[in-house]
């Protein structure tokens, strides 16, 4: 008798799948800096880091890495380069104000679980599924998830800053399916990034779902997720898991 293929191993994005800032970066920033007796408008700052992290990202992917730059200094250079976007043109005026915007990010206090991670994932382990992190994150990550009782759900936690990849790079997920030692027809990987995660895991030949969340996808997106990959929340996962499993060829 034939017994069908299981999925072994989901490996998960984190910000916007797992976590989200508790609050929109703008409103963080003019706070630190008001709390310095800089007053900016968060509407300016948020837009502003918005120009600040594509341009930095566009330079230097990846925390400028292969450019020499730790992902520190990467953040650094960003939060001095959204208060000059801002109006601020006193860069040595800003260090303190960066240095204390860099260490509050780092704390699990500005961040949140989402609603449904914490029930998944338990009922994920629960299932015997192994679970691990694949993130376009720095090394901060660790304490973040550690502070927030998440860490201990996962086999291990995989950075772009660790592995030296970013996601979609192919290496990425295959690092990955190597630590884990299983096969991608045998994994699925769960994000919220078409590009990124969709998209990154499936041309490894991993399963993938996407994360919708609460706005519209985009239609061209619409049109190329078959509707059973896409997750309206976390707690769709699972059935979604089974469904998959049972389209899964044999042995």
């Amino acid at each position: 008798m034939a017994h069908r293929l299981q999925i072994r191993l989901l490996t998960w994005d984190v910000k916007d799948t797992l976590l989200s800032l508790r609050r929109p970066v703008g409103e963080e920033y003019a706070t630190i800096a008001r709390a310095h007796g800089l007053e900016v408008e968060a509407a300016a700052l948020g837009k502003a880091f918005g120009q600040a992290y594509r341009a930095q990202s566009h330079s230097f992917p990846n925390y400028g890495l292969s450019h020499g730059l730790t992902s520190r200094r990467w953040w650094l250079d960003v939060v001095l380069q959204t208060f000059h976007l801002a109006g601020v043109r006193d860069a040595q005026a800003m260090a303190p104000i960066a240095d204390q915007l860099y260490k509050d990010f780092s704390s699990p206090c500005n961040w949140q679980v989402l609603e449904g991670a914490e029930s998944t994932l338990t009922g994920c382990r629960k299932r015997g599924l192994r679970l691990a992190v694949v993130s376009n994150f720095d090394r901060r990550l660790e304490d973040i998830l550690v502070g927030l009782g998440l860490r201990e759900h996962f086999d291990f936690v995989l950075t772009s800053e660790a592995a030296g990849w970013p996601k979609p790079d192919s290496r990425i997920f295959h690092e990955a399916l190597r630590l884990a030692q299983v096969e991608p027809a045998i994994a699925a990987h769960i994000g919220d990034s078409y590009h990124c995660d969709y998209k990154g895991a499936r041309a490894v030949g991993m399963h993938s779902f996407l994360v919708a969340g609460p706005g519209p996808l985009d239609p061209a997106i619409m049109d190329s997720v078959p509707q059973e990959h896409i997750l309206p929340s976390l707690s769709h996962l699972l059935p979604a898991l089974v469904r998959l499993e049972g389209s899964l060829p044999g042995l």
